[in-house]
């Protein structure tokens, strides 16, 4: 595949994927998760690739899904519809990510927001810059329970993920190294030779163990219930799109919510 929503790079054994919609902030619009989605593939079966970053062109990570996309294609759909797009696209590209079978790691500028914090999240480690910052305002700006993939709890606790649900507020890199929720903050300059570097020392191990390590860290998560609880949430999620304040949100226009959360 030729990707148009994609940049990718090979530094030796590492793989860089860009998203590259630069003028919509990395919005991710359908084009751009079909894309991401074969780029992982095709990762996933290079020999020549031990790990793959996965990065934003221009000042921000991603601004999350490409609203105006939905608003003039999906606004109408029914539940049928919307639980066989947002089940492929969102939640099953997601956890291919998070099921990908060698190290990942995220690397973040900007704003990393509802669908942006999701993808990030399903990295194994993350690099933030120190202009990056973390949010879901989706219950405040649209009326949805989150995104949907509920990684949040997983990633940085329960009671940091009701603060950032309830609130709708951002949690900057500072803060999100703090409770562990990224491996480094770095500034904006070093980002991407930083996390270049850790890929690249990440990349010296043998393969195979690095596989079999990844495996057993996320079977440690599936035995707590991850994976449970992650589908549960699918199925919440999608019953927050027939409420009154999803449907006020889309009647004003979905878009609407992107100047909300500027």
């Amino acid at each position: 595949m030729t990707y148009e929503t994609l940049e990718l790079e090979n530094h030796g054994a590492v793989r860089r994927i860009l998203l590259a919609r630069e003028g919509q902030r990395n919005a991710q619009n359908q084009q751009m998760l079909d894309e991401l989605d074969d780029a992982f593939a095709q990762a996933a079966q290079d020999s020549s690739v031990n790990v793959v970053v996965l990065g934003g062109k221009g000042a921000h990570f991603s601004a999350g899904h490409d609203l105006k996309q939905a608003q003039a294609e999906r606004s109408n759909f029914t539940v049928e519809q919307r639980w066989a797009y947002e089940g492929r696209r969102y939640f099953d590209y997601c956890l291919r990510i998070w099921d990908f079978p060698k190290p990942t790691i995220a690397q973040v500028q900007g704003a990393c927001v509802a669908g942006g914090f999701m993808v990030a999240n399903m990295c194994d480690m993350v690099v933030a810059s120190e202009s990056a910052y973390f949010s879901d305002p989706v219950g405040h700006t649209l009326g949805a329970a989150a995104t949907e993939v509920l990684i949040h709890p997983w990633v940085m606790g329960v009671r940091k993920a009701k603060e950032m649900l309830f609130t709708g507020t951002k949690i900057s890199a500072q803060e999100a190294l703090r409770i562990g929720m990224v491996n480094h903050v770095v500034s904006d300059a070093e980002l991407s030779a930083h996390t270049l570097a850790l890929a690249q020392q990440v990349a010296k191990a043998p393969p195979f163990g690095l596989q079999l390590i990844k495996r057993s860290l996320n079977r440690t998560l599936d035995a707590q219930g991850l994976r449970t609880a992650l589908s549960a949430h699918f199925d919440t999620h999608q019953l927050s799109h027939l409420s009154e304040g999803f449907l006020a949100a889309r009647d004003r226009g979905l878009a609407s919510a992107i100047q909300k959360n500027a």
